[in-house]
């Protein structure tokens, strides 16, 4: 008989994991937007998907998941769920350039929004008035948000193709989110997470002809970093939800607006408006509302959040 995790064992380890983890994220966020005037977004996605197999790879020996890790069961599952999430990563890093750190963060946490959208439209997925009402309370944030980019007194068009490009990219990870529901169904989450860094890096390869450059040493050490950072953060997500359930370790997901406050201000002289402070909070409460309820209908993700990249 399979093991069953006992999530409430060590449920500090895992809010340790899981805040590390976001931590990370918000930290490589930060590298690929340092470097958005040098390195075009395919590259980066490049770097940041390859230099994170090896990490991975050591990962999965260490646990004794090798085999499992190189075994797929549904190849075809693992190339779209590569195209998508290498899209909405591409789009993210190109984002990231063009738009303040807070502001991309912001309106990532609208992914849960759509999820719920989009599985009632692909799965099926029945919606009542609770989450209905968490969905509206979730737009109406990310309208408030957006709403300085398109139709604010002074529209910047670089920050509105940025905006678009963020949005965008949280649609496909909404669609990433309701495919992962599927493929976690007959693969092991190491392959899922193995496959993506390799079909992410060989997609982001064929963009090569299309602006890469020769990076300084000093963008190739970010780059590098950027890759090795996002693979220990992704094993740390991982590992989170072997001790705690989704109820649990989602709502720390929202500490990534504190880390991209204070990265965006030290690093790039950067200070949320207060619109979208109050975009935000709508949409973060609107999220919380949509796993609270989520729980409450026995809906636990945690599979498909073990396996999922904020940024893909």
């Amino acid at each position: 008989m399979a093991k069953v995790e006992d999530f409430s064992s060590r449920p500090a380890m895992g809010v340790a994991l899981k805040v590390m983890a976001i931590m990370l994220f918000v930290g490589m966020s930060a590298i690929i937007k340092a470097t958005a005037e040098d390195v075009p977004p395919g590259q980066a996605v490049f770097f940041r998907s390859f230099f994170a197999i090896p990490v991975i790879l050591i990962w999965l020996v260490q646990r004794g998941q090798l085999s499992v890790g190189l075994k797929a069961k549904n190849p075809m599952g693992h190339v779209w769920r590569g195209l998508f999430g290498t899209t909405a990563m591409g789009l993210t890093f190109a984002g990231l350039g063009l738009l303040p750190l807070p502001e991309v963060t912001a309106i990532g946490f609208a992914t849960p929004i759509f999820t719920v959208l989009l599985a009632a439209v692909m799965l099926g997925e029945r919606i009542r008035l609770f989450r209905v009402s968490a969905v509206a309370i979730g737009l109406i944030g990310v309208i408030i948000i957006l709403f300085p980019r398109f139709g604010g007194a002074q529209l910047d068009q670089t920050a509105t193709l940025g905006a678009i490009f963020i949005l965008c990219a949280t649609m496909l990870r909404a669609l990433v989110q309701v495919h992962l529901r599927q493929l976690v169904q007959n693969e092991h989450t190491a392959a899922i997470v193995f496959y993506f860094s390799v079909t992410a890096s060989a997609l982001a390869l064929l963009t090569a002809p299309f602006g890469w450059v020769i990076p300084s040493a000093g963008t190739l050490g970010l780059l590098v970093a950027a890759g090795l950072i996002g693979g220990v953060a992704q094993i740390l997500v991982t590992s989170a939800y072997r001790f705690g359930s989704v109820s649990m370790l989602a709502p720390y997901d929202y500490t990534s607006m504190l880390f991209a406050i204070i990265l965006g201000y030290f690093l790039f002289d950067e200070l949320p408006t207060a619109l979208m402070l109050v975009g935000s909070s709508l949409v973060i409460v609107a999220g919380a509302l949509v796993i609270w309820r989520e729980r409450q209908l026995g809906m636990e993700r945690s599979k498909v959040r073990a396996v999922s990249d904020p940024k893909s």
